[in-house]
């Protein structure tokens, strides 16, 4: 079964069983604790804890839908047969809906039904198998109406119970991030070509809440989350050896091998790598990351150079042919692409990182020998990333490991993050909501002042530039703004001027600043702003900039925000645009100040 029909009969199967189909969230994700999204269900995590209403918002309380998913930890694993950064996870949900019963019996349909596979084995939680200390084992029983379940399915169709097998710590599944809903899982094991039992669907039973502190309280509503790859998947039923063998990769090399003969001569680690990685840059930057050198858009640049590295090595040109075949195979799968933007980031990142290779390798050449703090040093001079160092090091890298450069990294990232706390008042901040920041009272007034005074530079942009003008990140603190923005070219005097001006008249006419909170639909619907590679929950606050007394349909400005904002645009003060420039193809950066 190809990959298109595995993802269509997945949704058409839950479909019929009375789930609400999903999209896909963005791969940057809106809950704080990741940095990626790396599961299906962490677009559902508030309808588990009842913060928000499933069935309000969904119509059902249950959903199923095909996840875009992000794994950084497994970026040094990729070139082996079984690691991705990207996939694709399968998942049912339900927030209330069902529970063990239904679930495991879908489970079970779906897999020797709808995929005609056969169950190899089955695993339930049992703590009697946790070591002492760790703790999923403290208050939580062994799951015994999921083995009742599974031994009595089994039965009525002919599989010894004896497939049914209790396991530890690898069934019982943690929060996605330092705290949120876990619980109990089982695991659905299918024999590969190979003869290998491979898990390919964990089903996990949110029974529990964790907090920061490793404490488990019940859920006042248990739900279901279950999670299946799609390469997996696609590679037991198409029976072939290694998910690079299934169609989701073999259609990306096609008849490229005329084109390119260098790549087959590649060993198939680097060919692993170089298809891995060229997927993922393409869904990151189609949901808005662009590379650079801090958090999500670090991961974007590592991919991209590591790649490049591959494709210098080899002295030929053939990443570009890989890119244009994945962003053919897979358009509309999940989201429209906009290969014009994807190639330009593309081009200009690589037109960056060559200089950066041919300075870093000189500077390489001279160096003796490579270790931890030298290679750091290096990649902090030039550029130069772990793997090339790691690649064109050769013997005098003999003895350099991810994990010591990646201690050298962290250990410079603390020093940064003790000068961020130095700046904001040698006491930490008060206020840092990622794009907010400050350290004292009196500078979070200022960063206040500045936040509404950038609601009101954003729609200015567009009155002057146009609706194409749409926000790619913003950061303030108590002595800036610095707004980006899509816009193709630098701006003119002039059109700072114009800008200027209408923020200053907004401000002089002291409109007020208000919010409404509203689903997602109807805030869209008043033509709030907001800012696109975001994912919202499904209530969200739209701050509005209006004159005293009128609503939200007169409003100058509107945008999806959680504040802080100004009562009265007059509280802003004077504002100026210090500078604008660019930050990449078609992403210009302003810098305001308030006098």
């Amino acid at each position: 079964m190809r990959s298109n029909e595995i993802r269509e009969k997945f949704l058409e199967y839950f479909k019929k069983n009375g789930h609400a189909v999903r999209s896909s969230s963005s791969l940057v994700p809106d809950d704080p604790s990741v940095l990626l999204t790396t599961a299906g269900m962490q677009q559902f995590k508030r309808y588990y804890t009842g913060e928000l209403d499933a069935e309000k918002d969904f119509g059902s309380l249950s959903t199923v839908s095909i996840q875009k998913c992000f794994r950084t930890s497994d970026i040094d694993e990729v070139g082996d047969e079984s690691h991705l950064t990207f996939f694709e996870m399968l998942g049912n949900f339900s927030f209330g809906g069902y529970f063990k019963k239904e679930a495991i019996r879908y489970g079970f349909e779906f897999i020797t039904g709808v995929m005609e596979l056969t169950i190899e084995a089955v695993t339930v939680f049992d703590p009697a198998k946790v070591p002492d200390g760790d703790w999923r084992k403290n208050g939580v029983p062994f799951d015994e109406e999921s083995y009742v379940i599974w031994r009595e399915i089994f039965a009525e169709n002919g599989i010894s119970v004896d497939k049914v097998k209790r396991e530890g710590v690898d069934n019982f599944w943690g929060p996605t991030g330092t705290e949120g809903p876990c619980g109990p899982t089982t695991e659905i094991y299918v024999k590969s070509v190979e003869g290998k039992s491979i898990e390919v669907w964990n089903i996990v039973f949110n029974e529990f809440y964790r907090d920061s502190a490793m404490k488990l309280t019940k859920l006042p509503t248990p739900g279901v989350d279950t999670g299946m790859g799609l390469e997996r998947l696609a590679m037991l039923s198409q029976n072939v050896p290694t998910i690079f063998d299934t169609d989701l990769f073999t259609d990306l090399i096609g008849d490229v091998l005329e084109q390119v003969s260098i790549f087959d001569l590649m060993l198939p680690r680097a060919k692993r790598i170089v298809l891995d990685h060229l997927r993922a840059i393409i869904f990151l930057i189609a949901d808005g990351v662009r590379p650079s050198n801090k958090e999500a858009e670090y991961i974007l640049r590592r991919l991209m150079r590591r790649v490049i590295v591959y494709e210098y090595l080899t002295n030929d040109s053939f990443l570009e042919i890989f890119l244009h075949r994945i962003i053919k195979k897979y358009n509309n799968i999940h989201q429209k692409f906009d290969e014009s933007v994807i190639l330009s980031v593309w081009h200009e990142e690589n037109s960056k990182f060559l200089k950066t290779v041919q300075n870093g390798i000189k500077e390489l050449n001279r160096m003796s020998t490579i270790d931890a703090q030298s290679a750091f040093k290096l990649y902090e001079s030039s550029g130069l990333p772990y793997e090339a160092i790691k690649e064109f090091g050769g013997n005098k890298a003999g003895t350099l490991t991810r994990d010591a450069f990646d201690k050298e990294f962290k250990k410079h990232q603390e020093i940064s993050r003790a000068g961020v706390a130095k700046k904001f008042g040698g006491h930490g901040l008060i206020l840092d909501t990622g794009e907010l920041k400050a350290g004292s009272e009196e500078e979070q007034k200022k960063v206040t002042r500045l936040h509404t005074a950038t609601h009101l530079l954003h729609q200015a942009l567009r009155d002057v530039l146009g609706g194409g003008v749409g926000q790619m990140g913003s950061d303030i603190t108590p002595e800036r703004t610095r707004f980006d923005f899509t816009f193709s070219r630098k701006m003119t005097d002039e059109e700072k001027k114009k800008v200027e001006g209408i923020v200053n008249q907004k401000i002089a006419e002291d409109l007020e600043v208000r919010f409404e909170e509203m689903s997602k639909e109807e805030a869209e619907r008043t033509g709030a702003l907001h800012f696109f590679k975001e994912k919202y929950p499904e209530r969200v606050k739209v701050y509005y900039v209006a004159p005293k007394g009128k609503g939200i349909e007169t409003a100058y400005s509107k945008e999806f925000c959680g504040g802080p904002h100004v009562t009265h645009t007059g509280e802003i003060g004077q504002f100026r645009i210090a500078k604008e420039e660019a930050v990449g193809a078609g992403t210009r950066r302003i810098r305001g100040v308030l006098a």
